[in-house]
């Protein structure tokens, strides 16, 4: 049985990059790059982004930070490549929800370890910065968790949230133990506090 496709986009503003990272990734059977844009403007625009974002911009850190929080709170999952291994760089773009940041000296592999990594729902950072203090990422919530975390914010129960979502109780609850073991987050009120630190408030 094949291995489901991880679609990817791809924010970059050089051009012989973004062709390495084709040549890269396009090949692997699991790993697709569906869209590539030149600026997060653009992105933006676009209604068919990918699950994991890569993100290569000539930019101030603080800059490409303030881009990682934009695509982060759409719920991408974001790898930060950058020149830059600097702990506070690295810090500022973590804090920021970057999933995964990767410097200038990685390899093939390690890209491709990365990308299927934070796809999956964990972090990776470049084994160049191992020794150095990073912060825990912020969670990555899928659209799903997303809808159901923001019924439950307005006040829904279980059942109301799978009427409205046309899914099983069932998999209400499985979305829940998944959110509640992703976050500590174990009673409701927790998730619904989570809910609210991440803006998912009800209509």
């Amino acid at each position: 049985m094949n291995a489901p496709l991880t679609p990817i986009s791809v924010i970059c503003d050089c051009p012989l990059l973004l062709h390495g990272l084709v040549h890269v990734i396009n090949p692997e059977p699991d790993l697709q790059i569906v869209n590539s844009f030149g600026s997060v403007g653009d992105h933006r625009s676009d209604g068919n982004a990918g699950e994991v974002v890569l993100l290569n911009l000539q930019l101030p850190t603080w800059e490409t930070s303030n881009v990682v929080t934009q695509l982060h709170m759409r719920g991408h999952a974001v790898i930060v490549l950058s020149v830059s291994e600097t702990q506070s760089d690295v810090v500022l773009c973590i804090k920021a929800g970057a999933r995964g940041y990767l410097g200038q000296r990685i390899s093939e592999p390690e890209l491709l370890t990365a990308i299927r990594a934070v796809a999956s729902g964990c972090s990776y950072f470049s084994t160049h910065l191992n020794g150095k203090v990073l912060p825990v990422p912020p969670l990555h919530i899928t659209d799903r968790e997303r809808q159901i975390l923001q019924l439950l914010a307005s006040g829904a129960t279980d059942r109301e949230i799978a009427a409205k979502l046309n899914i099983t109780e069932n998999t209400v609850h499985s979305h829940l133990d998944r959110l509640r073991s992703k976050s500590g987050s174990h009673r409701r009120a927790d998730l619904t506090r989570l809910a609210l630190r991440y803006g998912l408030t009800g209509d």
